[in-house]
C-alpha cells in the first residue's frame, strides 16, 4: 500500500477506490483469521493466534509506513503485513502449516508459529539489502514486550544515520529519516520491558511510534487487574511533552473510527519522522472477535453486554457502516467485496495447503518404494510390507511418520542384505531434512566468525607495560577511528570511560552519540544494541558488570540468540556485547554464571579472555565478521600489567581456538579467564613436588575448541582436570560433555576425569570470602596432587 496522498490531489474516484482497497484488504485478513482458526481446531494446524479486530488501526499504520521504516510488533499485525505487500493469503497459511520453505513461508520457514512477521533485510548469501528501498519488519517473538527493547534500537538508529558523520549509509538510512513503529497489546503494557523502554525513548528522544492495540483483556484477564486506571495513555500523561521539557506526544483515537486512525498515524509520522521525538498512539476500543487464540473461546470470560458491544463496535462492521453512511459504497459492492475475500482465502488456503503436503507425499511415495523392496528379501517381509501400506494409506502424512518409520524398520533389517539400502535412505533424509529445522543457529555467511584467521598483536622491543586497560582503550581508539559506524554505550561509559577506565577520553575524542552513557536499565541497553545491528550499525552493548547480565539474559535468549535460526538467515544483529567478571570481592559483583549463560544464549557466542590484550583480540575479530558476541573481561585485570602492542585495531584473537599456555605431561588442567592465574601459580608449585601440568585456556566457550586441541593434549598426559569459577554443575559440566562426549576425550584417560567449581553459594564478600567461594591456588594443588596420587601413592603419598 502506497502512502496517503494529499487530498488536493485525490478525486472523489480515487479517495473511494483507495478506502475500498483497504476494506478489501481488512476483509481478507479477517478471513484469514477466521479460516485459519478451523484449520486449527482440525487439526492442520498446531495453534492458532489471529489479528481479528485489530484490521483497521493497522491499516491507518500501513499509510503512514514509508519505505526504510522498520516495525518491532507481536503476533496480531496481520493485516498491516498485508496492508504494506508483505504477506498473503497463501504465506499466510504456509506459516500457519509450519512449510519449511522460504518461499512459501518467508516469515520463518516453519520455525515459528503463525502471526509471527519478518521481513528479509539479507539475501540468500546473508549479504545486506537495501533496506532504504523496501518496507521492514524485525522478525517477531512470542515472549510478551519482548519487542520492545529491539524497537529502542531500531528507532536510535535513525538518530546515529541524523547525527553522526562520516558513516556509509547506503542500503541503511536516508539521513535518519525513517521511523521505528511498535505495536503491542494492552495487557502486555503491564511488563517491565514496556516501561522501560518507554522510558528510555523519552531520555533518548527517537524516532519511535508505539501503538497499543487496547481490547481491554490480556487473554481472560480484564484490564483492571493489568493497568492502573484501565488505561495507558492516561497514567503515562506525565510523558507527555511540554514548552519547556522533552517527552512524548500522547495521542488516544478509537479503534473503529477508520478517518480518524488515518489522521491520528500521519500526525504520529510527521512528528517522529521531521522532529525525532517519540509518539505513543492509545488505540482503545478494540475486539477480538474469536477470543486470544485457538486455546479457548472468549465466550468463557466476557459477559452477554460486553460480547454484544463488541459485535456493534467491531471495526469492520464500522467501517463498513462508515463507508455506506458517506456514499462510498452500496451495500452491494461490500457484499461483492466480502464474498470475493471468502473466496479468495479459501482458494489461497487450499492451494497453501497442497504446497505443504506435496513434497512430503512425494518423499513418503519414496520411501514406500524403498520398504517394499527391502521387504522382498527380508525374514519379515509380511511385517515390512504392512507398515510401508499403512504408510502409504496416511492422506496427510507429516516427516515424523516417515523418518520413525524407516529407522523402526531399519532394525527389523539389521542383519540382512536390505539393510544398506533402508540405511543410505535414512542417512540421505536426515541430511536433507534436518537442516530445515536447524540451521542458521549461527551465521553462515562467508563472514561468518571462522572467516578470521588469527593475527598476533606485535611489540616493539621496548614495548613498555601498562595497565591492561590502556592497552582496551587505545585498541577501542583504533576500532573507532577505522569503523565510524562503531559505537558503545551502557552506565559509565561516555563522561568518565567506564568505570575500570578502559574508555578514557573516548567520549571527548568520538563525542556522545558514539561513546555514550545509558541508564540503569539492562534489557534496554541490550535493545539498543539488537535494533541498531539490524540496521548496519557495529554497537558495541556494554554491560557494567557480568551479575547484571540477568537482567538482560531474557532479551539475549529469546530475542538475539535466535534472530539467525528465526528468519533461516535472512535478518542478522552482529552485536558485541561487553561487560566485566569472575573475581572481585563483593557478593553481586564476583558472580560467574557461566553455565546458565551459555545454556540460555546459544545463538551468541560466548569468549572469556584471560587478559585485555586477548579481549582487544576478540574485539578486533568480531567487527570484521557478521555474528553477535559477549565479551567477558576480567574484573580483576585492569591494573596488572601488559605490553603495548604495535598493531592495535589489527590483531585479532581466534575464535574457538584454545591456546596452551603452559606444557606438561602429568595432567591437562582446562580453564579460562581470571582462575587461569591462579592455575598457573598453582603449576610452579606442583613443579616443586615433580609434578608437571598442561594448562589450556579455553579463550572461547561457545563455540568450543574448534580443532579438538584438548583432546590431543589427553592422549599425552592421560589426565583431565576442569577448573571453573561457576556453580558445580555449572560451565564445568558443558565443558566435560565436550571435551568427554563430543572430543571423545574418555578413550586416553587413565583415572575420572575431575572437575574443580566455585562453591554452590554466591561468592561471599571480602578477600576472605573470595578465598573461602571459590577455587583457590591451593585447592587446584590439592586436586591434582590427589589425582596423581590416586595413580601412584608411594611418590605422592595422602597430604590428609
Amino acid at each position: 500500500m502506497t502512502q496517503v496522498e494529499d487530498k488536493k490531489e485525490l478525486t472523489f474516484e480515487d479517495f473511494k477506490t483507495e478506502v475500498l482497497n483497504d476494506y478489501t484488504i481488512a476483509r481478507v485478513s479477517r478471513e484469514c483469521s477466521l479460516l485459519g482458526r478451523k484449520e486449527v481446531l482440525t487439526g492442520k494446524a498446531k495453534f492458532g493466534i489471529f489479528g481479528d479486530g485489530k484490521e483497521i488501526p493497522q491499516l491507518a499504520l500501513a499509510k503512514a509506513f514509508q519505505n526504510g521504516d522498520f516495525r518491532s510488533g507481536y503476533y496480531r499485525d496481520q493485516t498491516f503485513m498485508m496492508a504494506i505487500g508483505q504477506l498473503n493469503i497463501e504465506q499466510f497459511f504456509a506459516g500457519l502449516y509450519g512449510h519449511t520453505d522460504l518461499d512459501f513461508d518467508p516469515m520463518s520457514a516453519g520455525r515459528q508459529m503463525g502471526g509471527h512477521f519478518a521481513t528479509h533485510s539479507l539475501d540468500e548469501k546473508g549479504n545486506w539489502k537495501n533496506l532504504t528501498q523496501q518496507k521492514n519488519s524485525s522478525a517477531d517473538i512470542s515472549p510478551t514486550a519482548g519487542q520492545m527493547p529491539r524497537l529502542l534500537g531500531l528507532a536510535q538508529a535513525s538518530k546515529i544515520y541524523r547525527n553522526v558523520e562520516g558513516i556509509n549509509q547506503t542500503n541503511f538510512s536516508d539521513k535518519g529519516n525513517e521511523v521505528a513503529w511498535g505495536t503491542i497489546g494492552n495487557a502486555s503494557t503491564s511488563e517491565g520491558l514496556f516501561f522501560e523502554t518507554i522510558n528510555a525513548a523519552g531520555v533518548l528522544q527517537v524516532p519511535m511510534v508505539m501503538s497499543v492495540w487496547d481490547d481491554e483483556y490480556g487473554i481472560s484477564v480484564h484490564a483492571r487487574y493489568q493497568t492502573t486506571k484501565e488505561n495507558i495513555s492516561e497514567i503515562l500523561k506525565g510523558f507527555q511533552r511540554d514548552e519547556d521539557n522533552n517527552g512524548y506526544e500522547i495521542l488516544k483515537v478509537k479503534g473503529w473510527d477508520y478517518p480518524a486512525l488515518v489522521e491520528t498515524y500521519q500526525k504520529a509520522s510527521f512528528i517522529a519522522r521531521e522532529e525525532h521525538v517519540p509518539v505513543l498512539i492509545h488505540v482503545d476500543e478494540l475486539t477480538q472477535p474469536q477470543g486470544h487464540s485457538t486455546s479457548g473461546s472468549h465466550e468463557r470470560y466476557k459477559n452477554a453486554e460486553r460480547l454484544a458491544w463488541e459485535a456493534e463496535f467491531d471495526c469492520l462492521a464500522q467501517m463498513r457502516k462508515w463507508l455506506l453512511e458517506n456514499n462510498l459504497a452500496t451495500q452491494d459492492e461490500l457484499e461483492a467485496i466480502d464474498n470475493q475475500a471468502k473466496k479468495d482465502v479459501l482458494e489461497g488456503k487450499k492451494k497453501a495447503w497442497l504446497e505443504f503436503t506435496n513434497p512430503i507425499k512425494n518423499e513418503r511415495d519414496k520411501l514406500v518404494a524403498v520398504l517394499n523392496s527391502v521387504a522382498s528379501n527380508s525374514d519379515n517381509k509380511i511385517f515390512i510390507e504392512k507398515y510401508a501400506s499403512d504408510l502409504a494409506a496416511i492422506k496427510e502424512p507429516i516427516r515424523k511418520d516417515l523418518i520413525t518409520l524407516g529407522r523402526k524398520v531399519l532394525r527389523m533389517v539389521i542383519n540382512e542384505s536390505g539393510k544398506a539400502e533402508l540405511a543410505s535412505w535414512v542417512k540421505n533424509y536426515t541430511e536433507k531434512i534436518q537442516p530445515k529445522f536447524s540451521s542458521h543457529l549461527f551465521s553462515q555467511s562467508e563472514n561468518n566468525v571462522f572467516s578470521i584467521g588469527e593475527v598476533k598483536p606485535t611489540y616493539d622491543e621496548s614495548a613498555e607495560e601498562v595497565d591492561a586497560r590502556l592497552v582496551l582503550r587505545d585498541n577501542f581508539d583504533a576500532i573507532f577511528t577505522k569503523y565510524p559506524e562503531t559505537l558503545i554505550f551502557g552506565e559509565d561509559s561516555g563522561n568518565i570511560g567506564d568505570v575500570n577506565q578502559g574508555l578514557e577520553g573516548m567520549q571527548e575524542k568520538y563525542g556522545e552519540f558514539r561513546v555514550s552513557d545509558a541508564g540503569i536499565r539492562e534489557a534496554t541497553i541490550l535493545g539498543q544494541g539488537i535494533g541498531m545491528a539490524m540496521r548496519g550499525l557495529r554497537p558495541i552493548a556494554e554491560i557494567q558488570y557480568l551479575d547484571y547480565l540477568l537482567y538482560a539474559i531474557q532479551i539475549m535468549s529469546d530475542d538475539l540468540a535466535t534472530l539467525q535460526y528465526r528468519t533461516a538467515g535472512r535478518q542478522k544483529a552482529p552485536l558485541i556485547i561487553r561487560t566485566r567478571g569472575h573475581r572481585l570481592e563483593g557478593i553481586w559483583h564476583s558472580g560467574s554464571p557461566m553455565g546458565m549463560i551459555i545454556n540460555a544464549i546459544r545463538g551468541i557466542h560466548v569468549l572469556v579472555p584471560r587478559n585485555m590484550t586477548k579481549a582487544a583480540g576478540f574485539y578486533n575479530t568480531l567487527l570484521e565478521t557478521d555474528e553477535p558476541a559477549l565479551i567477558v573481561e576480567c574484573l580483576n585485570g585492569y591494573r596488572l600489567k601488559e605490553k603495548m602492542p604495535t598493531n592495535l585495531g589489527e590483531f585479532k584473537t581466534p575464535i574457538g581456538v584454545v591456546e596452551t599456555i603452559k606444557e606438561g605431561n602429568d595432567v591437562t588442567i582446562v580453564s579460562y579467564g581470571s582462575t587461569l592465574r591462579l592455575v598457573e601459580q598453582a603449576a610452579k608449585e606442583l613443579l616443586e613436588v615433580g609434578i608437571d601440568v598442561e594448562i589450556i585456556d579455553i579463550q572461547s566457550l561457545l563455540p568450543f575448541d574448534i580443532n579438538h586441541d584438548i583432546v590431543k593434549s589427553l592422549a599425552k598426559t592421560n589426565r583431565l582436570l576442569v577448573v571453573d569459577e561457576d556453580v558445580p554443575g555449572g560451565a564445568s559440566a558443558f565443558i566435560l560433555q565436550q571435551i568427554i562426549d563430543e572430543q571423545k576425550g574418555y578413550k586416553h584417560l587413565d583415572s575420572q576425569p575431575e572437575t574443580l567449581a566455585a562453591k554452590a553459594h554466591r561468592p561471599a564478600y571480602g578477600t576472605d570470602g573470595d578465598y573461602f567461594s571459590k577455587p583457590s591456588i591451593e585447592d587446584v594443588f590439592e586436586k591434582v596432587y590427589e589425582m596423581m596420587n590416586e595413580s601412584n601413592p608411594t611418590k605422592y603419598p595422602s597430604l590428609y
